[in-house]
């Protein structure tokens, strides 16, 4: 192999080593996953244990809007067996970091037309982003 050759394919090599790759999603699915760290450009997936059918929905407080940006509203999926009229599934957010920084993501599951009602569930995690 020629040296112009063997340079061209140690750079190529290089530049590929080099190379940003993808982040990884972060997948949260309760309060023990937290806090997290993030990456600039990472995104987040949140989901929580849900069911609307009784009259309970999530409800974010605070969104860490400094260093997350919502990707997409709340979409709830019924469990598996999703059969059965009134049982529970998943509600899930998506977020991307966006900003090196701190924030938190809170979260309350309580009836809407009783806010000053204790909540039934919280989460409530800390964000850095770097």
């Amino acid at each position: 192999m020629s040296l112009t050759r063997l340079m061209t394919a140690l750079s190529l090599g290089l530049l590929t080593a080099c190379a940003h790759s993808p982040v990884d999603n972060i997948n949260v699915e309760e309060q023990s996953d937290c806090p997290l760290q993030l990456h600039v450009g990472q995104p987040l997936t949140v989901s929580l244990p849900s069911n609307p059918t009784t009259g309970y929905r999530w409800a974010i407080q605070d969104s860490a809007g400094g260093v997350l940006r919502s990707l997409s509203p709340e979409v709830y999926t019924s469990a598996e067996n999703g059969q059965v009229l009134g049982s529970g599934g998943q509600s899930t957010w998506r977020f991307q970091a966006i900003a090196a920084g701190n924030g938190r993501l809170r979260l309350t599951y309580q009836q809407p037309w009783e806010p000053e009602a204790e909540p039934a569930q919280t989460f409530d995690c800390a964000i850095t982003v770097n």
